[in-house]
């Protein structure tokens, strides 16, 4: 009866939470180490306190936010060099975790590496972005804004998607604006089809094209289906699981190499191993031979658990 209580009230939970927009819980962090003390290193506190503000106190949607229901991120941004005009390139770490039901357990959502990054910063300058006008008045400056406001709709999609069948799609659509209407200028990249094959352009190409409908399905499956019900119901979840991994190999059939298949198994190589380590030899041999297909660059740690 008690976990009956529980599981209305979660179910109530994730109700509110489908009509509730997520705020971010946002860490962001800059590291100069690389850049020489010729260069204030004063600026790059001064940056990090004005991105946590950006992030934390921005408003991502028109609707009320809760407490307790912000997404847990980590943003770190590495300078990699000062150049000339207060400008500096960067690469950014981009880390969002999702709690699993009825643990302490939080389950990553994204953890993904973007090294594209160039932007100015003048001390003390505000970080503004306004999704009507992206590009802003100076497109280096306006490079920071859009990248942390790319990944901070990005992150809320997930995380909807992983509550409601298709719930991420207004947030993703919100990064595709972002997107095609990105800053332009000399060293700016990673907003266009021909900057790389894996890049924010990609990214959000995958997560709003049609073709890539049952990736979004499988993030319900995995977390809805199949992680939140490991407390009570292995051998649902496991099913549940199994369903995401069979959807996302259909993506791989028929895409194959596609970013996103790639940007989903990031960070989520140990968490798939231990929900399969103490299941019935079928759904090991079943997980194993679709993740031999899906991510083969952690194939020893499958082998390991699962064989």
């Amino acid at each position: 009866m008690h976990k009956k209580i529980l599981f209305l009230v979660f179910v109530s939970l994730l109700h509110y939470r489908a009509t509730q927009a997520q705020e971010l819980q946002a860490t962001v962090t800059v590291i100069a180490n690389q850049i020489p003390n010729s260069v204030d290193h004063k600026i790059f506190q001064t940056l990090q306190t004005a991105l946590n503000n950006f992030m934390n106190s921005g408003k991502w949607s028109n609707e009320t936010f809760q407490t307790n229901e912000k997404i847990v991120c980590n943003f770190s941004l590495r300078i990699t060099a000062a150049l000339d005009n207060n400008q500096f390139q960067a690469v950014l770490t981009i880390q969002a975790a999702r709690p699993v039901y009825n643990s302490t357990y939080q389950s990553p959502l994204i953890n993904y590496q973007d090294g594209d990054i160039i932007f100015r910063y003048i001390e003390y300058q505000p970080i503004e972005f306004n999704e009507t006008r992206v590009q802003g008045s100076e497109p280096f400056a306006a490079n920071l804004s859009a990248i942390f406001a790319y990944y901070a709709y990005t992150i809320i999609g997930l995380d909807f998607d992983s509550f409601g069948l298709r719930g991420g799609d207004p947030y993703f659509q919100k990064a595709q604006n972002i997107v095609d209407n990105a800053p332009e200028g000399s060293n700016i990249s990673g907003w266009k089809a021909f900057d790389g094959i894996r890049n924010r352009y990609w990214l959000m190409e995958n997560l709003t094209n049609s073709k890539y409908t049952l990736v979004h399905d499988a993030l319900y499956n995995y977390y809805r289906q199949g992680l939140d019900q490991m407390f009570d119901k292995e051998n649902a979840a496991r099913n549940g699981l199994l369903k995401a991994l069979n959807q996302l190999n259909t993506v791989n059939t028929e895409s194959p190499n596609s970013m996103i298949i790639q940007f989903f198994f990031q960070g989520r190589a140990n968490e798939i191993s231990k929900a399969f380590k103490n299941g019935t030899p079928d759904e090991k041999s079943r997980a194993l031979d679709l993740l031999t297909r899906l991510d083969v660059g952690n194939l020893n740690l499958y082998k390991q658990d699962l064989q």
